[in-house]
């Protein structure tokens, strides 16, 4: 987090309690106050395009300006009370879970180290892509990415062509395959805090996340073979020849089952205790869930020989950089997030009746691609909750008469987020670590031109079979 928006938020610390009661009417917002917002996705599209050692070098100051650009007029025209509240509601109850989540995952996956190599062939690539899948809804998708990127990278490190293996790894490990479980995605977790069932999630999430995983899969092969059959495709010397595979670090899979427990215990064990701060009811649950994330990371760090994250390529920038960008991002969302739960009500209206026909019955296609499409350029996990309190917001509705709206939503919101880098946060995380290796990652708009011409064709296909036929 950028030191000078540390201050401001300590800054709030010391204002009087009933400064942090306010609240603001949103059917008043025009689209205007989102400016900031988008200027902080044009800024992560272009800049890296067209002026990369200043993004490199300054990012976090373009982000903290954006913020500002946001923070100063919406302080002078709905007044301190408001900002702090809207802040402090962004940054305690969603950023920081958020960021400590990802840091314990990033910081306990890296502690585990699969040293070794085998020679990424199509079909061995696949086999390791299926894998990272289905790890995904187990340990997360952050965790999955984490743990499967480097491996992946290694096996792959002698061949010329390597951007489109990790191009499908967002695809498949950092979304879509998260889609199985609360544990996966966070979108899946809000739904499970709201009461839809774990196994529900399960039985109705299975068979789409089978069937794009296996079309995703059956595309990347044929590409990675096409690539793979290519002259000049192999280099001459291997940075990493192949040997056999050694895990070092188990321990951190301890780690990775208590991170997994701990984000379950959040979710069932409700002592109904809340914690006012700034305005924002902090339930006791969540707070010792945070403080367990921090416990877990430091353990991690402890017990994890140096040996093990040096020969990991371990370093702090991907989860600094995802941190720098998404505080940004989860405060100038606030008033577009804040347009869309006004409904009919507010300056998106129009955006909003597109998933209800006259009727007032719920449209599945239209909430299954616009819960997707916002996801792609929004926080998937306040996106799911828009859409799942505007379908109906009482979780037995939704499981029963509206299981199918229930179903877009929930597959919207967890597949789409690979539409672009920072759909979901493994994304950028990804990205980071493969430049890191030398693997010139395309920009913002060039990671769209593969998401749209590979994904957008698989979610027409999940539009015909759950949702049409």
């Amino acid at each position: 987090m950028p030191a000078r928006l540390m201050a401001i938020l300590i800054l709030f610390c010391f204002l009087p309690n009933e400064v942090y009661a306010a609240n603001f009417d949103a059917s008043s917002l025009s689209l205007g106050w989102g400016i900031p917002f988008a200027g902080i996705l044009l800024s992560i599209a272009l800049f890296p395009l067209f002026a990369p050692t200043i993004w490199h070098h300054h990012y976090g100051k373009i982000i903290f300006v954006w913020t500002l650009l946001f923070a100063v007029p919406f302080t002078i025209t709905f007044g301190l009370d408001t900002i702090t509240y809207i802040v402090a509601h962004a940054v305690l109850e969603e950023y920081i879970p958020f960021i400590l989540l990802l840091l314990a995952l990033f910081t306990v996956s890296g502690g585990i180290l699969v040293k070794g190599n085998l020679k990424g062939t199509p079909k061995f690539n696949v086999a390791l892509l299926a894998i990272g899948t289905v790890l995904a809804s187990i340990m997360g998708t952050t965790g999955a990415a984490m743990l499967m990127i480097r491996p992946i990278i290694r096996a792959n490190d002698n061949r010329k062509h390597q951007v489109h293996i990790i191009i499908f790894f967002i695809f498949l490990v950092a979304n879509i395959g998260g889609g199985l479980t609360p544990l996966g995605d966070p979108p899946l977790f809000i739904g499970f805090l709201k009461g839809i069932d774990f196994i529900w999630t399960l039985q109705h999430m299975l068979l789409p996340v089978l069937l794009t995983s296996i079309l995703l899969l059956v595309v990347f092969y044929f590409i990675d073979n096409y690539y793979y059959q290519s002259q000049n495709e192999i280099l001459e010397r291997d940075p990493t020849p192949d040997k056999g595979i050694k895990i070092y670090g188990k321990q951190n899979f301890i780690l990775l089952i208590a991170v997994i427990i701990t984000v379950l215990l959040s979710g069932v064990w409700q002592p109904n205790i809340n914690i006012s701060l700034f305005g924002t009811n902090l339930a006791l649950q969540n707070i010792i869930r945070d403080i367990l994330f921090l416990v877990i990371t430091f353990i991690s760090l402890f017990i994890t020989p140096k040996q093990i994250r040096s020969a990991n390529q371990f370093n702090w920038e991907p989860i600094l950089e995802v941190a720098k960008l998404f505080i940004g991002i989860f405060i100038t969302i606030v008033p577009v997030l804040a347009i869309l739960r006004m409904g009919n009500e507010g300056s998106l209206s129009s955006l909003v009746s597109l998933v209800s026909d006259n009727n007032g019955s719920p449209i599945n296609l239209m909430y299954f691609w616009l819960t997707g499409l916002l996801s792609g350029f929004l926080d998937n996990a306040p996106t799911y909750l828009v859409f799942f309190n505007l379908a109906s917001g009482d979780a037995a509705t939704l499981m029963g008469p509206l299981e199918k709206t229930l179903l877009a939503i929930s597959m919207g919101s967890v597949f789409m987020g690979a539409l672009t880098y920072i759909g979901n946060a493994p994304n950028f995380m990804v990205k980071s670590i493969a430049s890191q290796n030398n693997i010139k990652m395309p920009s913002f708009f060039g990671y769209m031109k593969w998401s749209i011409g590979i994904l957008i064709p698989v979610f027409i296909v999940n539009s015909i079979v759950f949702f049409i036929l």
